[in-house]
């Protein structure tokens, strides 16, 4: 089985991401070619209305409803 098929199959996408910080900091730093990233700083947005998470990587994550997460 070549390393293509491998790593192919064990694509994941951010929104199948466990709800917890540390998930999303696990699946950030191995899409970021295993350069660590971590939380900047977290907050309750008021446009959101929810608890947004600002990341090194210059992106902010938010979970939904249904507890996945998203880029703000």
């Amino acid at each position: 089985m070549s390393q293509a098929f491998v790593k192919e199959s064990e694509e994941q996408w951010l929104h199948e991401v466990p709800p917890t910080i540390n998930a999303l900091i696990v699946y950030l730093t191995r899409e970021n070619n295993g350069i660590r990233v971590y939380e900047k700083k977290s907050y309750a947005h008021p446009k959101e209305k929810r608890e947004v998470h600002e990341m090194s990587n210059g992106l902010t994550y938010a979970k939904d409803d249904e507890g996945k997460w998203y880029v703000i």
